[in-house]
């Protein structure tokens, strides 16, 4: 089954003489029209996420004239954010992302109404901010809040547009468990489980170009404004894929999943998703050192093994002097443990701390119970040690 679905919400009362000139080129397509201008005016839109996502987002919203928007952000602007988040500048960094966006959006179009959310969204505030709109827009970069919007917007019965990128490439989807005609979808019958922990690269380790977030941040607003305004296809059972170094778009067909649990409660995600493995978790758990211990041991002389457990590329921008380049790959299949020195102790860095813990546990399981790895990884150090070093 397919076809255009009803409206989101109704009209607006009119607009005023200054509406019609903003929107004036929207109220000349057929299709949207006055009708569709006073949908929109009345509708509320919900983006999680002030990034790389929902900066474009968020500012062809507002352009687009939704009457109500939200953000849900609690993180603030950092230089490496502006290679991406274009609704942020220079003058913004150090500034919270929600703030910084309700700035922009009100230069676009003083005429939105915005509402910021900025704490952290969890199980225990989830529904009650979600409750409040009509549409939600879903630009997290993490599995564990892509779970918790999902299973939010089951249990409210709201519609929801799902965009995800990744290097060079992205995704968007339109799930909405209970739309009207039957068509019934949620994230669960896409993505069942999360992968595990430390398989799927996040943005933060794998890198996006930053022209991608505007072409999948583009494609989620127009999925928008098709549900506000009821015109079009939307892409609801259906999953866009582009892949911008071929220039190409795929779809492909999502059915609902027989066997995907009914949703009842929200739960806690950090646990079901898993930051790091149960393994890793243990294995840092008692061998993580701070950037001041590694320091300490570098200024007495003492003989140990730094490995640095990221990428070739990775090492290339900022590295500590001294470490050894073995990517954490080549320690979990093993193919690297023969380089491990048997005669000192070996410590484990990576960007974070996440991949190093995982290349810990792997060491542990192999006979090197004296490994330990750094917390906080290249960047606590680059902050706490030697900041004359740069950070990504």
């Amino acid at each position: 089954m397919s076809g255009t679905l009803p409206p989101l919400v109704e009209p607006a009362a009119e607009l005023t003489k200054d509406e019609v000139a903003r929107y004036s080129r929207h109220l000349i397509i057929p299709d949207v029209g006055m009708d569709g201008q006073k949908r929109l005016k009345n509708a509320k839109v919900l983006v999680i996420g002030a990034g790389g996502l929902g900066s474009p987002a968020l500012l062809y919203l507002a352009a687009a004239g939704v009457g109500t928007l939200g953000i849900v952000d609690f993180d603030s602007v950092d230089e490496s954010n502006l290679q991406r988040q274009v609704i942020h500048g220079q003058s913004d960094i150090g500034k919270l992302k929600a703030a910084s966006a309700q700035e922009s959006i009100a230069e676009i179009n003083p005429l939105v109404n915005v509402h910021l959310h900025t704490e952290q969204l969890s199980s225990d505030n989830a529904l009650d901010i979600l409750d409040g709109y009509d549409l939600i827009l879903d630009g997290t970069d993490n599995f564990a809040t892509r779970y918790l919007v999902n299973d939010a917007a089951v249990l409210l019965g709201k519609p929801y547009v799902w965009g995800s990128i990744f290097r060079f490439e992205g995704q968007v989807s339109v799930f909405w468990e209970d739309a009207p005609d039957g068509r019934g979808l949620n994230y669960r019958d896409l993505y069942p489980e999360p992968p595990p922990p430390g398989m799927v690269p996040s943005c933060a380790e794998g890198g996006v170009l930053g022209v991608l977030c505007a072409s999948i941040g583009s494609i989620m607003v127009n999925e928008a404004i098709k549900l506000l305004t009821g015109i079009g296809e939307p892409l609801l059972g259906r999953l866009i894929s582009y892949d911008a170094l071929e220039m190409r778009y795929r779809e492909v067909k999502i059915r609902k999943d027989p066997e995907t649990p009914k949703i009842t409660e929200l739960i806690d995600y950090d646990a079901f998703c898993g930051v790091v493995s149960e393994d890793a978790a243990a294995a840092a758990s008692q061998h993580t050192i701070t950037p001041a211990e590694l320091k300490a041991k570098f200024d007495s002389g003492e003989n140990f093994e730094l490995i640095d457990v990221r990428e070739p590329h990775e090492f290339e921008i900022v590295n500590i002097k001294g470490a050894k380049l073995i990517p954490k790959d080549r320690i979990l299949s093993g193919e690297a443990l023969a380089e491990m020195p048997q005669d000192k102790p070996i410590v484990l860095h990576c960007k974070s701390g996440a991949r190093s813990a995982e290349a810990l546990a792997a060491l542990h399981a192999a006979g090197f119970k004296d490994a330990s790895h750094l917390g906080g990884g290249v960047l606590a150090w680059a902050k706490q040690v030697d900041t004359s070093l740069p950070t990504y």
